[in-house]
């Protein structure tokens, strides 16, 4: 009898992790206290306003934080940023697209495949060289490439997604 047990708190802590995992992507976003510095919209399962999912830097900060050095040929020298993936970020909502555009408060817009949202790629940059950036200084929120890792990220492509003053994303099927 104690044999056909034995795996049983094995079963338990696979299906409370499963649960765990659905309940964190049906759980509403919280509203943001600041001012709201990125709106997701489009194909995505969590939002907070409407059909949208607003976030403050607070929100964006509370995410896993990542980050890099490399130079950029808009910037002197080596540059550190620091932020969210945007995979990350995409997952956070519950995103079930597969491509984006992206826009800057400019209106500027740039259309990025899922190939950039994997680990390691797309940084939405809330700080370089570990202060806050200003609208000024390609803020609040720049999207980065870790241009230095890569052949691929130093070209005009990668270049033409490095969308800074970033405030909105509309996800795609």
């Amino acid at each position: 009898m104690i044999r056909k047990f034995a795996y049983l708190p094995c079963v338990c802590g696979v299906l409370f992790a499963a649960f765990s995992a659905s309940s964190a992507i049906s759980e509403p976003l919280p509203i943001p206290d600041g001012d709201v510095v990125l709106i997701v919209e489009g194909n995505i399962e969590k939002t907070n306003k409407g059909d949208f999912a607003e976030f403050d830097l607070a929100m964006l900060r509370s995410l896993d934080s990542a980050g890099f050095e490399t130079e950029t040929i808009w910037t002197e020298g080596l540059q550190q940023f620091a932020g969210v993936e945007l995979g990350t970020l995409l997952t956070h909502v519950g995103s079930k697209g597969v491509s984006l555009s992206a826009y800057a408060a400019n209106e500027y817009l740039i259309d990025i495949p899922a190939e950039d949202f994997e680990s390691g790629a797309a940084l939405i940059a809330y700080e370089r060289n570990g202060a806050p950036m200003s609208v000024r200084d390609k803020g609040p929120l720049w999207l980065v490439y870790p241009y230095d890792k890569a052949v691929r990220f130093r070209s005009e492509v990668y270049y033409a997604r490095s969308i800074w003053q970033l405030d909105r994303i509309e996800v795609h099927r």
